[in-house]
């Protein structure tokens, strides 16, 4: 299995309204892709950093479907979170494998 980690930094006067488009907007439409089979959505405790601090881990089911995602989804989407919120974020991504 493999985990696409985005992990985001919000500015606090954007973080509510941030956290429900995320909730009610971009991960559906990441799971309407149909290349990732679940999400976790997980806010980090002991962060020195300003703002509020999200990661975010989608499941595929191989590194295809990732590569799917990254060539044909990625740039609108990453689009649409810079279009609504500029730069009262920043985000970096991680892909990771699971070891059983």
């Amino acid at each position: 299995m493999i985990i696409y980690n985005v992990t985001i930094n919000v500015d606090d006067d954007v973080h509510l309204n941030w956290l429900e488009w995320m909730q009610k907007e971009h991960i559906p439409e990441m799971l309407s892709t149909g290349l990732f089979t679940g999400y976790r959505m997980c806010r980090l405790l002991d962060v020195i950093d300003e703002g509020t601090t999200y990661s975010v881990q989608y499941s595929c089911k191989n590194l295809q479907d990732y590569t799917m995602y990254k060539e044909e989804y990625a740039p609108k989407m990453q689009g649409e979170g810079l279009k609504r919120f500029g730069e009262k974020f920043t985000a970096f991504r991680t892909l990771m494998e699971v070891v059983e």
